[in-house]
């Protein structure tokens, strides 16, 4: 778990980039899910990152002045409620969450709209992630036009508008010492479900059966959810990238791709492993699984702080797209099948993204037009992949593989550690893992 010494200390550093001006960040609501009943919570990413506090109803606000000293950092949050926690569980109360979470000031969410406008008062800049979600925006505006009516009394408002993700993206790009900590944990759960989820493969059970199976080892070490809809594609079911119906009979002879990973206190792994029903790879099917395999390792290696963001694409692409043309998928030179992207009929998306709290994180992929550096504690996904459908002009034995390989990777100072390595990849690997059928349940 992160220490409330490192949430304090990102608030100071947010302060600290603000210069002066007033931050309004808000957690995520709470969303039903039918008449009565709502999806499990969870709390917007930006005000975790900042607090630590998953409560619903939530505000942070901080007040930058330039000064240390004076700068304020403000919670507002659901009330202390002993009959409410009889029904829905523990809340922390204004209090004791200023004295848990080291804020130098809480009060009731009741009390956001009455004292916004004090707070708001005689600050240039209001910083707030204008454009996600629009009753925030109109509740913002409403309090910054409540200040400009008390101009007679000498009360400015704030001029300037800002959206303080440019802020929050930056610094949770780099990961820290406990973001690093948590995210190898939450690999190596992942990494046990997809190696139990292997060897509960075979043919005749459904695909939902397997995902029953991650998400079972998810829960029983500690993860409190999986990290997206996992997609757990058999056969032809892999040819389409965000298959989430994994309600399909596997069959002997096709491939099933996984991928799925857990959230850990707030945290994403991003794992996919493709593997065959039956525990054999086919002569095809071990063609393409081996080539996308070498575009992975290839698009790993260039993983360094030497190099830029789409160094791992590029070295990809150019294995997969030679391989393309020996395995007669795709004609001409690999300048030419780069050039006209015809590659793109088997190979339609990146090699990866970043990875943090949200499983798609934050942070710019570019910096004034040009890929941005990798730095050390930069966090990211390798995944290259091939989709081969049915077509008059494709072999039949190619028909419906669908193959993805995809690691979560660290950028290190000296070169990358790979966080997910423990699940098997190699051919003989996945082949030999998938004869023993014991599911461990250490």
């Amino acid at each position: 778990m992160t220490s409330i010494r490192t949430f304090i200390d990102r608030r100071k550093r947010l302060l600290s980039k603000m210069r002066q001006g007033v931050a309004v960040i808000a957690t995520a609501p709470e969303r039903y899910r039918n008449r009565d009943t709502h999806y499990p919570y969870r709390f917007d990413s930006y005000f975790y990152y900042l607090t630590g506090f998953s409560e619903p109803e939530a505000v942070l606000v901080l007040i930058a002045t330039g000064d240390e000293n004076t700068s304020q950092q403000i919670l507002f949050c659901r009330d202390k409620d002993v009959e409410r926690e009889t029904w829905d569980g523990f809340r922390y109360g204004p209090e004791a969450a200023r004295e848990a979470f080291g804020f130098d000031a809480a009060h009731s969410i009741i009390r956001l709209d009455e004292l916004a406008g004090e707070l708001l008062a005689n600050q240039p800049v209001v910083f707030h992630a204008f454009g996600q979600d629009v009753s925030w925006d109109q509740r913002v505006v409403g309090w910054i036009n409540r200040v400009r009516e008390q101009v007679r009394k000498g009360v400015s408002a704030p001029a300037g508008i800002q959206d303080i993700r440019y802020l929050l993206d930056e610094m949770r790009l780099i990961k820290d010492g406990s973001e690093l900590a948590i995210m190898r944990e939450a690999a190596r759960i992942s990494a046990e479900a997809h190696k139990r989820a292997m060897r509960a493969t075979r043919p005749g059970k459904y695909e939902y059966e397997i995902e029953a199976e991650l998400l079972y080892e998810f829960r029983r070490q500690g993860a409190e959810a999986p990290a997206y809809t996992s997609i757990v594609a058999g056969g032809a079911n892999a040819c389409v990238l965000h298959y989430i119906q994994n309600d399909a009979p596997l069959q002997a002879g096709d491939l099933l791709l996984i991928d799925a990973a857990c959230e850990l206190h707030g945290y994403a792994a991003d794992i996919t492993r493709t593997f065959p029903v039956n525990g054999r790879f086919s002569a095809a099917q071990k063609d393409v699984y081996q080539l996308v395999l070498a575009a992975q390792a290839a698009a790993i290696e260039t993983v360094r702080p030497s190099n830029d963001w789409d160094a791992p694409h590029q070295a990809a692409l150019r294995v997969l797209v030679q391989g393309f043309i020996d395995l007669n998928l795709c004609q001409g030179s690999p300048d030419a099948v780069i050039e006209t992207e015809s590659y793109k009929r088997f190979y339609m998306h990146r090699t990866g993204h970043w990875l943090g709290l949200d499983v798609h994180d934050a942070g710019e992929y570019k910096q004034a037009g040009q890929w941005r550096n990798l730095v050390s504690g930069m966090t990211l996904t390798v995944e290259p992949g091939c989709y081969i459908r049915p077509a008059e002009d494709i072999p039949e034995h190619f028909w419906n593989i669908g193959i993805r390989i995809e690691d979560d990777v660290a950028v290190t100072p000296n070169g990358h550690e790979v966080l997910t390595g423990a699940v098997p990849k190699q051919v003989a690997e996945i082949e030999e893992w998938m004869q023993c059928t014991t599911i461990s349940e250490k």
